[in-house]
């Protein structure tokens, strides 16, 4: 083991840069990909991609941008996320008449159209994935692990009753598991997360 390693963010930072698998830009926290390191993400979204297809989910994407008063909906979604939210406040020379906040997740759009799209119970369940960037204004970044701007994929389905929705969340976590152990080579610990660990506004996080 190299002398680095007592200290893990040198020496992975040092690893990521020799193997010249991203460049720092000008704005705090956002890096980019090079070839190589976003041909790694492009393996890893493509094993996804295929296991989710399998199941019967189907790709769409939402907007980046979420208004303000979406939020505003659901306090929590605020709350939890507001200290990591950059805002856009102006446009084209003028001053915005909402703030929209650049995508911190998608659930308060996601909800709001698909309460447009699902009129009854045949219309379930919706299977939707998305791939996307996402921005989380962080405090303290490190390339591919926890950077302002990174690239994400979120499921977000409706179904008809509890029971379903919890079956759907383990055949998921069982097809995340699978690539990160099978493809990956990581170990995985699954469970259940402690309240402090869960999303803001989720019941529930595993």
């Amino acid at each position: 083991m190299s002398q680095n390693t007592s200290n893990f963010s040198k020496w992975y930072i040092d690893t990521v840069q020799k193997a010249d698998l991203i460049d720092y830009t000008p704005v705090r926290g956002c890096i980019a990909f090079k070839p190589d390191g976003y041909e790694i993400w492009e393996h890893i979204q493509e094993e996804m991609d295929k296991r989710f297809k399998e199941t019967g989910h189907r790709n769409a994407y939402f907007p980046m941008l979420i208004p303000e008063s979406f939020f505003q909906k659901e306090k929590d979604h605020i709350e939890g996320f507001s200290p990591e939210l950059p805002w856009i406040t102006e446009a084209a020379g003028e001053k915005l008449e909402e703030r929209l906040a650049l995508r911190p997740t998608s659930e308060t759009m996601i909800g709001h159209l698909y309460s447009n799209w699902i009129k009854s119970y045949r219309d379930l369940p919706v299977l939707i994935n998305q791939w996307a960037n996402v921005f989380r204004w962080e405090k303290k970044t490190l390339p591919f692990i926890r950077t302002s701007e990174f690239l994400w994929q979120e499921g977000h389905t409706a179904h008809v009753d509890e029971e379903d929705a919890r079956k759907e969340t383990m055949q998921m976590l069982t097809i995340y598991k699978e690539v990160v152990e099978g493809l990956l080579a990581i170990p995985v610990y699954d469970g259940q997360k402690t309240p402090s660990e869960r999303f803001a506004g989720a019941i529930e996080r595993t």
